[in-house]
């Protein structure tokens, strides 16, 4: 059942009209982490309210306005096949759609859109207020509330109390967050925003581990100041791939973005004042994205290249204003100035907000548990860059998972854990939740061992099923994934009927590598040679009425099936030591044999299977061994102990 709570929904909850309620989850943080927490929970029938310090704010593109890209794109069709919101609005507010590495494999191609600012800030407020059982809440926490080590709730600013035994705290960077230009160093967690204090004090006395990371932004330029004629126009694919499985089409006009590089005078001019920029004159300490430098950071690091692009990306159709993607920097507005005047086309540019850097607050991800959930305080789950990682994409993906592990929670329920095999989602929190981090945490598809598995175009076939088990999948969308998974099925079973041989290929002008052997379907021969679909339609005509998404899905599936049957021993060893889990309340010290080095790591990190422990830096296999006997042991032992009531919402 819902506790007391509102008695409408998609309420909107100013702080003078706020007073004690229950909700069953409360997400803090209205980012990217913080709105797909709301939202999945919500969707999953948890009467949920989402609290921000400004209504207005959410879902900002603090930084760079586009979405997806190589590893990040696999993200956010994950995102949307669990039915989250990243995806929808993203297409919505799509001005350019540009798939990353489309030269390559199907496995490492990246979809990506660059965005209409208020165009996707509107999209999310749409897809927020079309969710039931989702309230705003216009508030600052200031303190979590707890008794006998669970969460019981949380105080704003206003002082009123909120109670909840489910928490999704998504700050992003404002977590004691300093932003430096130059010399200047004001609290705030984004330009212009109030920076959290009072939370990041509770976490340092509550005894979490704690440390400072940073990032930055470029200057954003007066598009009307740009000489674009002088530069390369870039524009998107003619045939777009979304970001979401429910789009068909763009929803806005489609414009170029334009490229410019530094040069030897560039580089000079920072050269020379280093001492200047926040990060090289000691005010910030932090460790900084190494795969999204400043810079700064390039001029230093590469001092061999006597040039770095720069992508001049629109922030919107009805903007001047232009992001100069590469440029991030934490130099004094006047330097700022000087050398991008030195780039061509940025003769004349004008600057209209100085280009910034922001080290703030983040808790080591070592402190959580596979589900997001912390291992001090039950009920507290963090989601985003609080945890140590970087990129929107990153954010909204943990915040899915933590909304739906915070729903399951609240409702008694065991949580859900994302298994790195069948998903990006389950790479990232694993490796946060493993192995920590000592920078900005970003997904890459390196990443996945098992990538060929891991695709962007199947990424509804993986977890869409999971989605709709869980609840948090819409019955609109279930319809429209099952149709697509019927129209598969129906087109794989004629591509694997009516075996031909090579000489028929031969004979219609198909050249074969392979042209021995028994005869082979169409399906068949796309994975063994280098012909494709459209060729073999010659002798499968029935391959011309195949839609075409759905055709390129099943090319990717041939290409990568010989590979995939040697992978899939590994996936099954893997699967195995991820199905024995490790009771969270082991005492590890009481295993004898194990050194008191292991101890002391699996009693700090405790792992939830004897797969996460594997994977710890190390870890021995004798360790592994005597762990699995005592964890095999324990649950043996507790097969008759009374299961935890399971309660769901209604």
């Amino acid at each position: 059942m819902y506790f007391p709570g509102f008695a409408s929904v998609n309420r909107y909850v100013s702080r003078e009209t706020l007073h004690m309620h229950r909700y069953d989850v409360l997400v803090v943080g209205g980012g990217h982490a913080g709105v797909e927490a709301a939202a999945a929970a919500a969707r999953m029938g948890a009467r949920t309210a989402l609290m921000t310090l400004r209504r207005s704010c959410i879902g900002a593109m603090s930084c760079n306005p586009a979405i997806g890209g190589l590893g990040k794109g696999h993200l956010v069709r994950e995102i949307d096949a669990l039915d989250g919101i990243m995806g929808r609005a993203a297409d919505a507010a799509a001005i350019q759609f540009r798939t990353l590495n489309r030269s390559k494999g199907p496995a490492v191609q990246g979809p990506r859109i660059q965005a209409d600012r208020d165009l996707y800030k509107k999209a999310v407020a749409q897809l927020l207020a079309s969710t039931p059982n989702l309230s705003i809440v216009e508030d600052e926490c200031e303190n979590i509330c707890a008794q006998n080590g669970k969460l019981t709730g949380l105080v704003g600013q206003s002082g009123r109390q909120v109670l909840s035994s489910a928490i999704v705290l998504a700050t992003g960077t404002f977590l004691n967050g300093v932003v430096c230009v130059g010399g200047k160093k004001i609290a705030g967690g984004r330009i212009g925003e109030n920076a959290v204090t009072k939370l990041a004090q509770q976490f340092t006395a509550l005894g979490f581990e704690t440390g400072r990371l940073k990032t930055g932004t470029p200057p954003r330029l007066s598009g009307a100041s740009i000489k674009f004629d002088a530069l390369e126009a870039q524009w998107g694919d003619d045939s777009p791939q979304f970001l979401s499985f429910l789009s068909d089409r763009p929803q806005a006009r489609q414009v170029p973005c334009y490229l410019t590089r530094t040069n030897p005078t560039t580089h000079r001019i920072i050269e020379n004042n280093l001492d200047k920029a926040a990060v090289y004159s000691g005010a910030i300490l932090g460790a900084g994205p190494r795969y999204c430098p400043s810079i700064e950071d390039k001029v230093v690091r590469f001092r061999e290249r006597g040039s770095h692009q720069v992508f001049l990306e629109p922030e919107g159709l009805g903007l001047e204003t232009i992001y100069p993607n590469g440029l991030s920097t934490s130099l004094p507005a006047g330097l700022q100035e000087s050398f991008l005047r030195s780039i061509s086309g940025l003769e004349n540019a004008q600057i209209l907000q100085c280009g910034y850097a922001i080290e703030y607050d983040f808790i080591n991800p070592t402190q959580l548990r596979p589900t997001l959930m912390t291992h001090k305080l039950e009920g507290l789950f963090l989601a985003g860059q609080i945890n140590g990682t970087t990129g929107y994409e990153e954010a909204a993906a943990q915040g899915v998972v933590a909304g739906i592990n915070a729903a399951l929670y609240a409702s008694g329920r065991s949580g859900r854990i994302f298994d790195r095999a069948d998903c990006y989602l389950g790479v990232v929190i694993d490796d946060l939740v493993t192995k920590g981090v000592s920078e900005p945490y970003r997904v890459f598809t390196s990443r996945a061992e098992y990538r060929l598995r891991l695709r962007a175009d199947n990424a509804d076939e993986r977890l869409t099923e999971l989605g709709s088990d869980l609840g948090v999948v819409s019955g609109h969308r279930e319809k429209i994934y099952r149709a697509k998974v019927d129209a598969i099925t129906s087109a794989r079973e004629m591509l694997c009927s009516n075996a031909v041989s090579a000489n028929e290929l031969l004979s219609a002008g198909i050249k074969v590598i392979d042209s021995t052997g028994s005869k082979r379907s169409a399906f068949e021969w796309a994975a063994r040679s280098a012909v494709g679909f459209s060729e073999l339609a010659q002798l499968w005509p029935a391959i011309g009425g195949i839609e075409k998404a759905v055709l390129e899905r099943l090319d990717a599936d041939a290409k990568y099936s010989v590979y995939l049957a040697r992978q899939d021993s590994d996936v099954k060893r893997h699967k195995m030591d991820e199905s024995l889990l490790i009771p969270h309340d082991l005492d590890f010290h009481s295993i004898g044999g194990l050194s008191n080095e292991m101890k002391e790591k699996f009693s700090r990190q405790r792992p939830a299977t004897l797969g996460q422990a594997g994977r710890m830096e190390g870890v021995t296999p004798a360790a592994l061994m005597l762990l699995a006997v005592r964890a095999k042991r324990d649950i043996a032992g507790n097969l008759t102990a009374e299961p935890r009531i399971k309660r769901r919402f209604t």
